[in-house]
């Protein structure tokens, strides 16, 4: 129909959604790569001081000079210069011309963050859907007509910088006000008043400044910049170690107050900090216990600490005279989800971090993770009133398996034995309480706990090295994970499709995809449908639908956003999918609403489960 109208003739589909079209045809332009402030531009018989881009857009004021301005120009060097040399030394330069309180804003901004993370506020609360709305009350656009623009670019703020060519009146920005606009939408209440309050400011930012805001907002500025190539770049600004600096990025977990402590050459002053939560330490898959031992067991015959694997999710617990904070592996504070865990946290007679799960427990039994996704999003009187589709809320227990820190002192660098002893030391209770450990020594042996673990109904083992330390972050060998019986792989889904019969009417069949770490692509390995509940598919079909990049009939392609855990048979070789790989029987076991795209799981992991070299 489209190729019709061009040719002059009025057609549209007969069949399917018709949406307006822009009569720029944003889709075919080639100067997309990136987002120059002003991209092809040409001078035109327009007014001094302004304007228009070869795409014919209204005209526009150049660009005001101002903080933010300046930021969003090193956004966009960053975005179109190839080589990690060269970022770098970009970003340095830029790093070092900041005063203490610019630098540490611009380095939560670069990490995709509004606020350090020392700061109270953790999040805005703007989603996607606000966005679009504040976008189209400024704009003028149709919703058709901002789809057709999202559609073809598959990232809010390049959207944002191509729908708001000529509709701003920018006015310069320092770094401290556009800081302030993030504190006053996330202190606003309701979606009303963020929609209004987020117009309003867009209004006064340019194009690519505008689109910088949102990547802001989103998390994503998607210029390149990885956390690793950032903590180069701080290091390189003030001529520190980048390995002294990882390190103290790793115990204060905010790269803004590690970036003024490398200006200030005191990046020994980094310590184990409570209420401040720390990357947890990951464990790597192994496949079998002949394989565990090989790793760890050495000649030391009970140099291998096995632990059950619980079906829960994994959390830190801060705890500080009265004051309690517990935090998701994210470094998200979830102590309003878990209140009934603060009393008994003040009852350990200790001021201590520890790492843990937490675990759906009733009448002396370990529930399942889908007990304990019920809990996940609700606080204060949701939890004691209970919920109209769940019913009472879950009780939850806290089981610590690790003492990171104890009365002031870090225990980051101490032996696993060591951490321990001093973790055998604290006055549990039912709501916190210890893992058992079980010391083995052969093959034989770690499959036996490998079994006592699966019949008290746990997902697996997780087998350690007690002389390991703690290293935050990190996935190494000294902690390796047995999940041989039922495997199941973390994904994240990349289309969503309409069902069928009862569930026509919502979006039920997910198409997922693992990580490929050499590319750095997302890799389709499979589709369910099965696992859920009607409630939760009603709920991830209205995220579907903020999520949506592109609709194809029934199906949709979605931001990669909602991770799932996927159990299956088995996975074998196909070319059904561009992983190579398909699952057998795949079922959706849990929404994995406490990971991210971060957590998924590797295609290389899903390859050795399908025994393919």
């Amino acid at each position: 129909a489209r190729d019709l109208r061009g040719r002059g003739w009025d057609a549209w589909p007969l069949v399917g959604e018709t949406q307006l079209e822009l009569e720029l045809d944003i889709a075919n332009r080639s100067d997309l790569t990136g987002l120059s402030p002003a991209p092809n531009r040409v001078e035109s018989d327009t007014q001094e001081g302004q304007v228009v881009d070869s795409t014919g857009l209204s005209p526009r004021p150049n660009p005001v000079e101002s903080e933010f301005g300046a930021f969003a120009a090193v956004c966009d060097d960053i975005a179109e210069t190839t080589g990690k040399l060269k970022k770098r030394e970009r970003l340095a330069g830029y790093l070092k011309s900041l005063d203490p309180d610019q630098l540490r804003l611009v380095a939560a901004w670069f990490n995709g963050r509004p606020f350090p993370r020392s700061s109270e506020r953790r999040a805005t609360q703007v989603g996607s859907a606000m966005i679009r709305q504040a976008l189209l009350d400024l704009t003028g656009l149709t919703l058709p007509q901002y789809k057709q623009v999202s559609s073809s670019q598959a990232d809010s703020s390049r959207t944002a910088f191509l729908v708001l060519q000529g509709k701003t009146n920018p006015v310069g920005h320092s770094l401290a006000e556009v800081a302030t606009v993030f504190e006053r939408l996330a202190d606003e209440y309701g979606q009303g008043g963020k929609i209004r309050l987020l117009r309003e400011s867009l209004a006064q930012f340019s194009p690519a400044e505008g689109s910088r805001l949102i990547g802001i907002l989103t998390g994503d500025l998607r210029i390149g910049l990885k956390e690793g190539l950032l903590e180069e770049a701080i290091a390189d600004a003030f001529e520190r170690p980048v390995a002294a600096l990882r390190e103290a990025h790793m115990l204060t977990g905010d790269l803004g107050l590690t970036a003024d402590l490398a200006r200030r050459d005191a990046l020994d002053e980094a310590a184990v900090t409570w209420f401040t939560p720390l990357k947890v330490m990951l464990a790597s898959p192994e496949e079998t216990a002949e394989d565990i031992v090989a790793r760890l067991a050495g000649n030391d015959q009970d140099a291998i600490w096995c632990e059950d694997k619980f079906d829960g999710i994994r959390a830190q617990l801060h705890r500080q005279g009265d004051r309690v904070e517990i935090y998701s592996r994210d470094l998200r504070a979830i102590t309003g989800e878990f209140e009934e865990l603060v009393e008994p946290a003040r009852d350990l007679g200790h001021d201590v971090i520890l790492d843990g799960e937490i675990i759906a427990y009733e009448a002396g039994k370990r529930l399942t993770f889908f007990d304990l996704q019920k809990r996940l999003g609700r606080k204060g009187r949701q939890l004691a009133q209970g919920d109209l589709f769940f019913g009472e809320a879950v009780p939850v227990r806290f089981i610590a398996f690790d003492l990171l820190a104890i009365d002031g002192e870090g225990l980051l660098d101490t032996e696993l034995r060591k951490r321990r002893e001093k973790l055998e030391t604290l006055r549990v209770n039912d709501a916190i309480t210890r893992c058992d450990v079980v010391r083995v020594s052969g093959p034989e042996a770690v499959d036996e706990a490998f079994n006592e673990a699966r019949r008290r109904d746990n997902e697996g083992l997780i087998a350690k090295d007690p002389a390991s330390r703690y290293q935050p972050g990190r996935r190494g060998k000294q902690w390796l994970k047995l999940k041989k019986a039922m495997p199941t792989l973390d994904v994240v889904v990349v289309k969503a499709q309409q069902g069928h019969g009862k569930r026509s009417h919502v979006l039920s069949d997910y198409t997922f995809a693992v990580r490929d770490t050499e590319s750095g692509e997302l890799r389709v390995v499979g589709k369910a449908y099965s696992g859920l509940t009607d409630v939760e598919i009603e709920e991830l079909t209205e995220r579907f639908m903020e999520l949506t990049i592109e609709k194809r009939g029934r199906v949709r392609s979605v931001e990669p956003v909602i991770i799932l855990e996927i159990a299956f048979d088995s996975i074998n070789p196909s070319k059904r999918h561009d992983s190579g790989l398909a699952m057998r029987f795949p079922r959706i076991v849990a929404i994995r609403r406490d990971k991210t795209i971060a957590d998924i799981d590797t295609l290389a992991y899903a390859r050795k489960l399908s025994e393919i070299k």
